[in-house]
């Protein structure tokens, strides 16, 4: 795991303008279906004042989710968050195709994240790590309003986008292990 990855300001991840919900949607519907294995694309880890680092390699820990992340350093750290996944080949929709890390979640891979496929308690192979999708909803807030504007936020919530879950589920490790950039996310049991 490499110390000297890339750090970013969030500012400078900023896609230079908000797509409107017309043009998402058309986007996200033109998608291809995505698979239950899949190539991890991005791994970002999450610092504090708006910062990224993408290691393209991280270790899963049972205790910490993704070592290094702000999550840890929450107030009072839920297991039920402590890593985020979100479908690669939307994300790039919502960021018309600029880098995904400014989400704000932790992996990305183009695998099917609806509730159909990855329901709650779900077990996935991440990299060399063991993961449970958890019962939380991965819904975005307001963060995700302001980084990719109102229409993308209201997408994702509304009625014939909220099962496919284009904002992507929360894990939890179940295993610790190490996920990087060419590894592959693979679902192992479906509930």
């Amino acid at each position: 795991m490499s110390v000297d990855s890339p750090t970013f300001d969030e500012p400078s991840l900023f896609p230079p303008q908000h797509l409107d919900y017309a043009t998402l949607e058309a986007r996200i519907r033109a998608l291809s279906p995505s698979t239950d294995e899949a190539r991890v694309e991005r791994v970002v880890v999450r610092l504090s004042n708006n910062r990224r680092r993408m290691p393209g390699r991280v270790r899963l820990d049972v205790d910490a989710g993704v070592v290094g992340d702000r999550w840890i350093d929450g107030r009072n750290p839920k297991r039920h968050s402590q890593v985020t996944l979100m479908r690669y080949d939307v994300a790039r929709v919502m960021t018309g195709g600029n880098e995904v890390a400014i989400l704000g979640d932790n992996l990305f891979a183009s695998i099917d994240t609806s509730a159909e496929n990855l329901p709650p308690g779900s077990l996935l192979r991440v990299g060399t790590a063991l993961c449970e999708v958890t019962h939380k909803p991965h819904e975005g807030c307001s963060k995700f309003a302001a980084r990719l504007g109102e229409d993308a936020w209201n997408l994702t919530l509304s009625d014939d986008f909220k099962v496919t879950q284009l904002r992507g589920v929360h894990l939890s490790v179940v295993e610790s292990g190490e996920v990087g950039e060419g590894d592959t996310i693979s679902l192992l049991r479906r509930v």
